[in-house]
């Protein structure tokens, strides 16, 4: 089958899925997960930058609110894993010792440096190979900065390169008084995304804030529910993965963004051991974007990371792939066959 890149417009609108699904299949988008995060602090502009020279498809932008209501790009919603808070402001933090973004105004959170990933109990880096953790060179940016750095990269490399927003503790945001859906829609509206066909997609692991986004709050953009491997707060996302769950997530959403353990399972005697959920989410009329891939942290048996990835995108047929390392990605895609 001759391997075909396609807009997510495309996608979207049925020509892949549906009536057509065998008779044409888009390769599979490269998602910069949290930007290059493989190479520079998670989440920066200088990784965002950075995936989008390395041709990722979409860059990925984890969102939290502060104190005044500003989205910011932060994976979690403390702080001190990625920045200097303790040393800055070390008498910020909750009964827990952790520092919340929710604490602290926009003007407070770009007083902090922001550096490679620390374990908050140990002070040691989470990757050890990748960015140094000292010294901290960047800042947190906004959710508006970034997409706006994207929207100038795409000018003057002339590539269209879009946003994967994920919105963050959704129901947590809420006992904080914050209506966290509502504040990144309207950012996002101010910069020209609102329907079905821009290049964006929206995720969270949150199916109830996915359907009150879509039925409530009218939003039109293409809409990815996230299933982690196991039992998450009140959502059981074992149910997901069935038939009859994903007929469901259906009535709301256009794809869904699995943990990768849910479409390959192991590798035993290494044999890929591939689950039916890539088939199954498709013949539902939804797209299938695992995460993620990073190859520094692979699952046991694999040695190799384009062998990983040419897996997911051959044997799986997986829709798109959330990556730390776009750039091996999209190496390892263009290496499959023409014709597979």
């Amino acid at each position: 089958m001759t391997m075909i890149r396609l807009s997510a417009a495309l996608i979207l609108s049925g020509l892949v899925f549906g009536v057509g699904i065998n008779e044409l299949k888009a390769d599979p988008l490269v998602i910069a997960h949290r930007g290059a995060s493989g190479y520079l602090p998670e989440h920066s502009l200088a990784a965002a930058a950075a995936a989008h020279s390395m041709d990722s498809d979409y860059i990925e932008q984890d969102v939290v609110l502060t104190k005044d209501d500003q989205a910011i790009v932060l994976h979690d919603i403390h702080l001190d894993a990625v920045t200097d808070v303790a040393k800055k402001y070390p008498d910020r933090a909750r009964d827990d010792g952790r520092f919340y973004a929710i604490d602290f105004t926009l003007e407070e959170i770009k007083t902090l440096k922001l550096g490679e990933r620390i374990n908050v109990r140990t002070g040691q880096p989470v990757y050890h190979q990748r960015f140094p953790t000292i010294p901290k060179l960047l800042t947190i940016p906004t959710l508006e900065e970034e997409v706006l750095l994207i929207a100038g990269m795409n000018a003057s490399r002339n590539k269209q390169v879009g946003i994967y927003p994920e919105i963050k503790q959704p129901a947590w945001h809420r006992k904080q008084g914050k209506d966290i859906s509502r504040v990144i829609l309207q950012v996002l509206k101010k910069l020209g995304y609102q329907k079905l066909e821009d290049p964006i997609f929206l995720q969270c692991f949150d199916a109830r804030e996915l359907e009150r986004i879509r039925h409530e709050l009218k939003c039109q953009l293409p809409l990815v529910q996230l299933i982690g491997k196991d039992k998450v707060g009140s959502d059981d996302y074992a149910k997901m993965t069935t038939p009859k769950g994903l007929q469901k997530i259906a009535t709301y959403a256009q794809g869904i963004g699995p943990d990768l353990r849910l479409v390959i399972s192991d590798f035993r005697d290494g044999q890929p051991q591939v689950t039916s959920l890539t088939q199954d989410a498709q013949r539902a009329g939804l797209i299938v974007h695992p995460y993620t891939f990073r190859a520094d942290q692979m699952p046991s048996q694999v040695t190799d990371f384009a062998t990983l990835v040419r897996t997911f995108a051959v044997d799986a047929g997986v829709d798109g792939m959330f990556t730390d390392h776009p750039d091996l990605t999209r190496q390892a895609l263009e290496s499959v066959p023409a014709d597979r």
